[in-house]
């Protein structure tokens, strides 16, 4: 288990731009699979992006609605998620969360990340 500590939520209007933070307590976050997730009231929790493992490729994955939109990055023990165009269907609480896999982080369910954080409150409306 990693600990993992997500801020940086906010109120916006639409269009606006937030920065999500997750700290993983010292841990090196290039050693996991790095899931963003977000779930809105009455829906499903979902992958917003993640990037894999060093040992994987590195590589950052994002779904169609956060591409052109969204950027994570990755220092150390902290994993970024930049947001921009901020719409109001991009509220949610927003979870980081890690696991070492074995294949790319896009393929996985939520349940297959092991570690979570408990979460920041994004909310988008005029």
């Amino acid at each position: 288990q990693v600990q993992l500590v997500e801020s940086g939520g906010d109120s916006v209007q639409p269009g606006g731009s937030l920065r999500l933070s997750c700290d993983s307590s010292g841990y090196s976050s290039n050693l996991y699979h790095i899931g963003w997730f977000r779930q809105a009231p009455g829906k499903e929790r979902e992958l917003v992006a993640c990037i894999n493992s060093n040992g994987g490729d590195g590589r950052v994955m994002y779904t169609d609605s956060a591409k052109g939109r969204f950027t994570l990055t990755r220092d150390k023990e902290m994993v970024y998620l930049q947001m921009t165009n901020l719409r109001p269907e991009d509220t949610a609480v927003y979870y980081c969360a890690a696991e070492n896999l074995a294949l790319s982080c896009n393929v996985y369910s939520p349940g297959e990340f092991g570690s979570w954080g408990q979460g920041t409150q994004v909310t988008v409306s005029s």
